[in-house]
């Protein structure tokens, strides 16, 4: 079976889609800085301790390698508007150094973490994948940058990637026992939680937007159906494929305040919420059309209701909170 290389496979999304791999047969290693990822959520034997911009690291890790994963970003909108720099040198910075071990070690094959932020406030909902880049966030912006290089990648150097640009990943894996561990935690779900079983009330960033409720709408996807995707996209690679570039969404959007809704009806308990400005970057609504990724690579979402969501990454919360 094909060897991969998964960047940022201690993280949150990374560390599920390595499980996944992994039950599927795969032959895996995790590259990591541990700087926002957790040791405990990859096996020690695959796990490797390195920087992206370390590139003489990163090409040792990549001899015998047949197609890599590519987690490793910061991924906070906010704190990309505070940290715009910081941002691009991880984001993007440390993308060019594995690009560059990557060419050195002769492998061409990659699945890129990307983001429906590159669309910025789209003007047609669902998203298509052909909707103009338009990012409102350092964040965004630092990932349609690296989509960019690797559609010159592709043309001048051979390297066949497929982006898959993530709407809302949330849930946990119940047969891993793995889940969100974000810190500070910035994902919506988690933090209803927190506030639900320590009554301290979690902001809701802004009331005024045009939607039904005023909340922002986000396409919640289970982290599992997420992984799935990776599975697929790596299959389509490894048999050949082209590169290509897809939404991976759930294509019905929630707003923030159902999302509120949801949590207490599982747990049986008050969400306790006090409204806050709008933050910058965020869009009022984002939802994927992921029609071409159902269609051409054989993907759907199997566990993406909002209640089943909400349940695993509930079920996770409590027994990872003592």
């Amino acid at each position: 079976m094909a060897k991969i290389l998964v960047t940022g496979g201690a993280g949150y999304i990374g560390s599920i889609t390595a499980w996944h791999l992994r039950q599927r047969g795969f032959d895996v290693i995790v590259a990591d800085d541990l700087s926002r990822g957790h040791r405990a959520a990859v096996p020690q034997e695959i796990l490797h301790v390195a920087r992206l911009q370390d590139t003489a690291a990163m090409e040792n890790l990549l001899h015998g390698v047949d197609a890599v994963v590519h987690f490793a970003a910061f991924i906070a909108v906010g704190e990309s508007t505070r940290e715009p720099a910081m941002y691009y040198s991880n984001n993007v910075g440390g993308s060019l150094s594995l690009f560059e071990a990557m060419a050195r070690a002769g492998v061409n094959k990659l699945v890129f973490s990307s983001t429906a932020a590159v669309y910025g406030e789209p003007r047609v909902t669902p998203i298509p994948e052909d909707a103009p880049f338009a990012p409102v966030s350092p964040y965004g912006e630092s990932k349609a940058m690296v989509e960019r290089v690797l559609g010159d990648l592709d043309r001048f150097r051979g390297v066949r990637s497929i982006v898959l640009r993530y709407f809302n990943a949330c849930a946990a894996e119940p047969k891993a026992d793995l889940g969100e561990m974000h810190e500070p935690e910035t994902h919506l779900i988690p933090l209803l939680f927190r506030a639900a079983m320590t009554g301290e009330p979690v902001k809701i960033f802004g009331t005024d937007y045009p939607t039904p409720d005023g909340t922002c709408i986000r396409d919640y996807i289970h982290v599992g159906d997420l992984a799935a995707a990776h599975v697929a996209a790596l299959d389509h690679l490894l048999a050949g494929g082209a590169s290509d570039q897809f939404n991976v969404g759930t294509g019905r959007g929630n707003t923030v305040l159902e999302v509120v809704r949801t949590v207490e009806e599982v747990c049986g308990r008050k969400v306790p919420y006090e409204v806050a400005a709008r933050r910058e970057g965020d869009s009022p609504s984002l939802v994927a059309n992921s029609q071409k990724l159902q269609a051409m690579l054989g993907w759907k979402p199997e566990r993406s209701d909002l209640k089943q969501i909400v349940r695993d990454a509930w079920d996770f919360f409590v027994q990872n909170s003592s």
